[in-house]
């Protein structure tokens, strides 16, 4: 069984920075994805970014040039910095993982609250 643990979310005002981690129980090495969703209220769940089992990356176009995720395989980590933040950034953020092949599990993690307001 597999668990993603997110933390750095907090308050920031307009303009701030913060940095998301999600730690895996597990080796990073068996996911072929993993990413960041968040969903505000009354929202949809909407992917934030990804980064894939060969570092390809994808973001959201709402974030691309102000959100960077990365991971550190050998701490089982994927990181979301998130930079020039915006009170559209609200929401709480969830950290994703998919395991390699067909059958592979999606693991989600409990979510950590983002809130940017002045």
């Amino acid at each position: 069984q597999v668990q993603l643990v997110e933390s750095g979310g907090g308050l920031v005002q307009p303009g701030g920075s913060l940095r998301l981690s999600c730690a895996a129980s597990g080796s990073i090495f068996n996911f072929y994805v993993m990413g960041w969703y968040r969903q505000a209220p009354g929202k949809q769940r909407e992917l934030v970014a990804a980064i894939t089992s060969g570092d390809s990356t994808n973001y959201a176009d709402s974030v691309k040039g102000r959100f960077t995720i990365s991971r550190d395989s050998a701490k089982n980590t994927v990181y979301l910095q998130m930079n020039s933040l915006k009170p559209e950034d609200t929401a709480v953020y969830y950290c994703h993982a998919k395991e390699v092949g067909v059958l592979g599990v999606h693991y989600w993690g409990q979510g950590t609250q983002v809130t940017v307001s002045s």
